[in-house]
């Protein structure tokens, strides 16, 4: 097998590969080539333009969708004026002039996916780049999606581990099972050792990060009386709380409303709230620290550790570099990994281990399932136990990567249409699918059913060779009539 021109770097301390990246772009302007950046964000972008601006000889052109001057600076690529370029998802496909190199960060991210057609994976059409123009590519990552752990394991890409510098920090599991066993709030929210911890750190001003993946201040809200649930009249999802802003809000079209003083269904008057969000968090700690300074993270703004004593976060706090926290609690972990996708505890495992990097003494996860293969490998300080074990569970169950899932997903404003379509087009695949090498397994409603005005159905099929399945695909949907009805085919969903 030829040397492969693709590695990956696993950063276990979290942002020293930008050492080594720099140090290649430097190799690449060197040899008069040029280089793309990716990254999973705009707000990234100002950020490593920084980094770049004292490189010699450097010209550098920024695309990202709705970017200023986008046709411009992708023009200054294409004729070589511009010699780096940085860009979110699309810039992949930049006809840089004399490419050397591409580097993908924080490869394992699902937005390197376009979920829209054309449906493709930045790092696929990356792989396609290097083998067809001779060109070097750098997956960096704290915590490597799996199917690039697999593809070192096949020996088709190279893999450079970058130790953490500093040790490690104690990290305590807390079984939130045994908690409440013995808690009279059965929807506790901190468990005594975390609050233990807390205090221990304001006393010794020390700075503390509560880790919780949810905005708003309840994330669900029905009447006492008739159990109303408050739900997008769009999507059909519950309407989160937002406290600050004393509105129900939609995560998925932007849909608000003002909290209602009455149950629209039965004119009770009285709104319940349950479900913990940010602000909740934030609310509860200035009841129970109101000695302490306590500050949420946004995405958008700056953060100085000064400001506050106790941080509460979403993955917001990720943007933030050069944080270090004495203390990390990370809380409803359990409600990422309860969901229905297979690739949950890979994705759970990416927050923590990036949550892990902005700890320096002690990381407390409180988790109803401790058990699990996520919280054993960092307990363990282990990783690649973790892709170990994931692998061999994905073997087993002939999962992604070992398989390739395909979703052919079907769209209509009227449930009735999507819902006929979607069977009808199930029954003709099951049966023309016999000796294709394709097994076509469900027809269900969309992991949302409804979004947008849109109703949503899919089909879930399983193959080997997803070319010999896309020849599958395109002559059974060729013929297929159907009308009011949009169907998409996405390879390898995320």
């Amino acid at each position: 097998m030829p040397e492969s021109n693709a590695l990956l770097i696993h950063d276990l301390d979290g942002h020293k590969r930008w050492e080594f990246y720099l140090e290649q772009i430097r190799e690449v302007l060197a040899q008069k080539k040029g280089a793309i950046i990716l990254l999973p964000d705009i707000d990234s972008i100002p950020r490593v333009e920084d980094k770049l601006k004292g490189l010699e000889g450097v010209s550098i052109s920024i695309l990202y969708r709705k970017a200023p001057d986008e046709l411009g600076e992708w023009l200054r690529a294409r004729s070589g004026e511009a010699n780096v370029v940085i860009g979110t998802r699309s810039a992949v496909f930049t006809p840089l002039k004399d490419l050397g190199l591409i580097i993908i960060d924080e490869e394992e991210s699902p937005v390197y996916k376009q979920d829209q057609v054309p449906h493709y994976h930045a790092r696929e059409i990356a792989l396609m780049r290097m083998e067809l123009e001779k060109i070097k590519l750098i997956l960096g990552s704290s915590s490597p999606s799996l199917e690039s752990y697999f593809l070192v394991k096949k020996e088709r890409i190279k893999y450079q581990l970058i130790p953490r510098s500093r040790d490690f920090p104690e990290i305590r599991l807390i079984d939130m099972k045994s908690e409440r066993r013995f808690s009279k709030d059965k929807k506790i929210i901190f468990s005594k050792y975390l609050m233990d911890s807390v205090f221990t750190s304001i006393n010794a001003k020390e700075k503390v990060l509560l880790f919780l993946n949810r905005k708003g201040f309840a994330t669900f809200s029905h009447c006492h009386n008739c159990g109303k649930v408050m739900k997008c009249p769009r999507c059909n999802v519950h309407l989160v709380y937002h406290f600050k802003e004393g509105k129900l809000s939609c995560h998925y079209c932007n849909f608000k409303m003002e909290l209602p003083k009455i149950c629209p269904e039965c004119n009770a008057g009285y709104i319940k709230f349950s479900g913990a969000g940010t602000e909740k968090i934030e609310s509860e700690l200035s009841r129970l620290f109101p000695q302490a300074k306590i500050k949420d993270v946004e995405s958008h703004q700056h953060l100085d550790i000064n400001e506050a004593d106790i941080f509460v976060a979403t993955s917001a706090v990720f943007k933030q570099e050069d944080l270090r926290f004495d203390l990390t609690g990370v809380l409803g972990i359990d409600n990422s990994l309860n969901r229905v996708d297979f690739r949950s505890t890979e994705k759970v495992f990416a927050v923590l281990s990036g949550l892990l990097g902005l700890t320096d003494k002690r990381f407390i996860i409180q988790t109803g399932a401790p058990a699990y293969s996520c919280f054993q490998a960092l307990q363990k300080k282990d990783p690649g136990s973790f892709y170990d074990e994931e692998l061999k569970q994905r073997r087993q169950l002939k999962f992604p990567p070992f398989k390739h899932f395909i979703l052919v997903k079907v769209r209509s404003g009227k449930e009735e249409k999507a819902r006929d379509c979607a069977n009808s087009l199930f029954e003709k695949l099951r049966n023309s699918s016999k000796k294709k090498g394709v097994k076509v397994i469900s027809v269900t409603p969309g992991e949302h059913a409804k979004l947008r005005g849109n109703y949503y159905w899919q089909i879930l099929l399983a193959t080997d060779d997803p070319v010999k399945a896309n020849k599958f695909l395109k002559i059974s949907l060729k013929d297929f009539k159907h009308s009011g009805i949009i169907i998409t085919v996405d390879v390898d969903p995320v």
